[in-house]
């Protein structure tokens, strides 16, 4: 029977790998490339990283979607280092492939893994950078291992800028303690989404200010509705809120929310010490 790929990962999100390999067996458009990425691709997110090194050392031909799944593999089971390790071992990586190491080397944040971003940085081709995921990953990286300033200069130089690339900023600003920072840089955004919200009010929190409370008040009045169907962005306001001591709105913005998650009464809880 002809298989859709599409029912095959819809079980590896899953995790069913046992559905996934009976699917897979029973095709007979499959080549053993598939099978052998789709496999991989399954006994990582179940976190059998064992039994994916032995099928990967097994196959008689390693193609790059195989490497890539690997790598993929090891930095969802923070395996960081083997990551790298394997990278080195591509013949001819691609633009997916050096995303993964970036993404491998901000796991890290060591002085060894941004001596790599910085070489890797270097060597990028620039035909790869029209992947936009690119310069997300290597602006991450640069954050996470303590680099604000190159970064910073990345960001400025490049041509096309999109969303998740002011995301990797502003969270950058946060991880390295600006969050003053990441505000200002906030208001840079022509279209900011509820991912942005969602660290505005971050590095507001992180403040603890009669000024970043007023910018959070202010903030609220402002956020779409739509946005408010992200249950991240009501736990990132309702934390600001209690941070910056305004408990009496924090608790008429619960009472009134319609659909309450659990991070959401964590928000509320992990303050209230402070006002006891």
């Amino acid at each position: 029977m002809y298989v859709s790929s599409a029912l095959i990962h819809m079980y590896v999100e899953c995790a069913d790998i046992t559905s996934a390999r009976s699917l897979l067996d029973s095709a007979i458009n499959k080549t053993p490339s598939m099978y052998g990425i789709i496999m991989k691709d399954a006994l990582m997110k179940c976190g059998d990283v064992a039994h994916a090194e032995s099928l990967f050392s097994n196959a008689k031909e390693k193609d790059l979607p195989s490497y890539g799944a690997m790598m993929k593999g090891y930095v969802g089971n923070n395996l960081p280092k083997q990551a790298i390790e394997l990278f080195n071992k591509i013949p001819d990586p691609n633009d997916v492939h050096m995303i993964m190491l970036l993404n491998a080397c901000a796991q890290l944040k060591t002085k060894q893994a941004l001596d790599i971003v910085k070489n890797i940085s270097k060597r990028i081709p620039k035909s790869f950078f029209s992947n936009p995921h690119i310069l997300t990953s290597l602006l991450d990286a640069l954050m996470k291992c303590g680099d604000v300033a190159h970064a910073e200069s990345l960001f400025s130089s490049a041509k096309e800028k999109v969303l998740s690339s002011y995301g990797a900023m502003m969270k950058g600003y946060l991880d390295n303690n600006l969050s003053q920072k990441a505000i200002d840089f906030f208001y840079k955004i022509e279209n900011p989404d509820d991912i942005h919200m969602i660290i505005l009010l971050n590095a507001c929190a992180q403040l603890k200010t009669k000024e970043a409370l007023d910018l959070v008040k202010k903030i609220s009045n402002r956020i779409p509705k739509s946005f408010f169907l992200n249950p991240r962005l009501l736990t990132s306001l309702l934390d600001a809120l209690m941070k910056c001591g305004d408990v009496a709105h924090a608790e008429s913005l619960f009472s009134s929310s319609a659909g309450k998650v659990l991070p959401m009464y964590g928000a509320m809880m992990k303050d209230c010490h402070r006002f006891l």
